[in-house]
């Protein structure tokens, strides 16, 4: 490299690397280098983004233009002179290399961030694969191959198939389909009869017979009602002295508050079941010429959380550690007064029972101001068993000072993070991506797991070990053996460093038929959650987000549960208060959401079959 050199020591290198036209096409890299006051400033653009393996294999054979010394000028400089000179040169050319490899990187992560970006606002959030044929795996040399590697199983012969999506079979229309959407709904019948002098003149004398009746059926909606329910309550007084007796009577659900079971419960399927913010359910109360508040509404849901629902919480809390398998996961949330600057981040944590048990779910939330282990160490306390999570660093921790917990991992963040190391890549060029690969190794491990979702816990155990723990066995081994080859940095870099990392948590489901391949179950049962904080933004108080919890709990078990959540939280609020001078709980057992002594009117009307 040649130089100028000029007054006051200033130096100015001007080099042009020129890259030409490779596979993945033309790139132009310009930098310039100024040092003035023996400070140094480099800008560097790309006019197109190129991976930094094409970048350094070009700087090496880079043809390099600037001015040049003549004969003479070198010729009268000091031999000493000269080699420092290009000593310095050297120095400088192995220091901007570094620095145009180094903002290579970073222009690649930028890159990356930048297509998820768009991807997440725009695209679609489905990770799954566009080719759905299933991955086999072969033994070569004695050794199993997968991923369909062309020197494994190739066939040249084989056809293109015109069209890589999977078409589903189409499905015959199911007779009764009408009949089964209305099921289990009340039936008002209206009968259309013709009277026998209209029968006789239109047919005349005994001219007519009866055929089945033609039915036509239509809904009917009937809006929601407003009534005050005044009890008079008997009060009498002896004549001889001051005792004095009052009729039985329901007492007030709240003391001081006009507020019944089914107004409590018509606030907490809006807000909590429908996500509708408590302005809104102001204005809708305001047309039934109710004035009712939103302040009005909060304190009531945090009186009724602490003085009735918290009771059935505590209560499925316990229940809760009955169950050999539960899933955790966490969102944030904001609460406006905590004691903590404006805007810090709280969370809302949500621990349920293993999807594998369809009957008797349970959901349950927590608030708590921090993400740190302390709280999921205090909640699970006294339990028992295996906890289904999506990697998160604090379950690990408790793992370790527990020899009776133990954390299973979730393969939906794993596919997640390789899914979107592959959406970075140019659309034509994903098919020659170790990550189309992974990625479809992914889909057939779920596709044989899909396979057994009516199995017993037995049953599945044992095709988990027959069938799947191969695919997840060569998925690993294959991630060992690319490691290596992979960059340093970058999406990729992420995706296999998670899995690695985890991959004997997410082996876990192989040991035993009750654990789920995913935590899919817990991300469903906080998505109301956190349908309705986009519509709230945050919540008021400490005591609001506890209350939030209790009832959120409640909520989503009933849905979990196949119950109204509406008729649910009615009746809780009717039959708990009667048991408030109780000495225990245990009546709660028959307000379950499983309990047989609940009225049936709770619960959801099952559709026929439609066979």
């Amino acid at each position: 490299m040649q130089f100028i050199t000029g007054g006051n020591s200033d130096v100015l290198w001007i080099t042009v690397l020129k890259i030409q036209q490779k596979a993945l096409g033309s790139w132009v890299l310009n930098t310039v280098i100024h040092r003035q006051n023996d400070e140094w400033q480099t800008v560097a653009w790309w006019r197109k983004y190129a991976v930094s393996a094409i970048i350094d294999e070009e700087i090496k054979g880079a043809s390099v233009m600037a001015i040049k010394y003549t004969e003479e000028q070198l010729n009268s400089v000091d031999k000493s002179l000269l080699v420092q000179m290009f000593l310095n040169q050297q120095e400088q050319l192995e220091s901007l290399t570094a620095e145009i490899h180094s903002l290579n990187e970073k222009m690649q992560l930028m890159m990356e961030q930048m297509v998820l970006f768009q991807k997440n606002r725009f695209g679609r959030s489905s990770e799954k694969m566009a080719d759905s044929e299933q991955i086999r795996f072969m033994e070569v040399d004695g050794t199993i191959v997968f991923f369909n590697e062309a020197e494994a199983v190739c066939d040249l012969d084989a056809p293109e198939p015109d069209d890589l999506e999977l078409k589903a079979p189409k499905k015959k229309k199911q007779p009764g389909k009408k009949a089964a959407d209305i099921a289990g709904l009340t039936v008002k019948r209206i009968d259309h009869y013709l009277k026998e002098e209209e029968l006789t003149a239109e047919f005349g004398e005994n001219g007519w017979k009866q055929l089945p009746d033609a039915i036509s059926r239509c809904y009917q909606f009937i809006p929601a009602s407003v009534v005050i329910e005044e009890h008079h309550i008997g009060v009498y007084s002896s004549k001889l002295d001051e005792h004095m007796i009052k009729a039985p009577h329901p007492r007030n659900l709240l003391h001081g508050s006009l507020v019944s079971p089914s107004l409590a419960a018509a606030v907490i399927n809006g807000k909590y079941v429908n996500a509708v913010p408590l302005y809104r359910l102001e204005k809708e109360f305001e047309r039934y010429g109710l004035a009712i508040t939103r302040q009005n509404m909060a304190n009531w849901m945090i009186r009724l959380g602490e003085e009735y629902l918290g009771t059935m919480y505590d209560y499925l809390h316990k229940l809760l550690y009955d169950y050999h398998v539960i899933q955790a996961d966490e969102t944030p949330v904001l609460v406006n007064k905590d004691g903590r600057p404006a805007g810090s981040q709280s969370y809302m944590w949500v621990y349920r029972s293993g999807f594998m048990y369809r009957d008797r779910q349970i959901i349950l939330y927590e608030y708590q101001k921090t993400r740190n282990a302390s709280h999921p160490r205090e909640f699970l306390r006294d339990y028992t068993g295996i906890c289904v999570t999506d990697g998160y660093q604090v379950y690990h921790t408790l793992e370790k000072e527990r020899e009776n917990l133990k954390i299973a991992g979730c393969w939906v963040h794993c596919r997640r993070r390789f899914n979107d190391a592959l959406e970075v890549i140019p659309k034509a060029h994903r098919k020659e991506s170790i990550l189309h690969l992974i990625m479809k190794q992914i889909q057939a491990i779920y596709r044989e797991e899909g396979k057994l979702s009516d199995f017993s816990t037995e049953d599945r155990l044992m095709q988990r070990q027959l069938v799947v723990k191969p695919l997840v066995d060569a998925f690993f081994a294959y991630l060992k053996q690319n490691e290596p080859k992979i960059p340093k940095n970058g999406k990729i870099r992420e995706a296999f460093t998670y899995a690695l990392n985890q991959e004997s948590y997410l082996k876990v489901f192989l040991e035993d038929g009750d654990v789920p391949i995913d935590n899919n179950a817990s991300e469903r049962a906080i998505r109301g959650f956190c349908i309705g904080k986009k519509n709230w933004e945050m919540i008021d108080t400490v005591n609001g987000a506890n209350s939030s919890a209790i009832i959120y709990s409640i909520a989503e078990t009933a849905k979990a549960n196949n119950l109204k959540p509406f008729d649910y939280f009615e009746y809780l609020l009717t039959e708990i208060p009667k048991h408030v001078d109780d000495k225990n709980t245990d009546f709660l057992a028959e307000l379950l959401p499983w309990s047989d002594m609940l009225p049936e009117n709770i619960r959801k009307p099952q559709k026929a079959s439609g066979k």
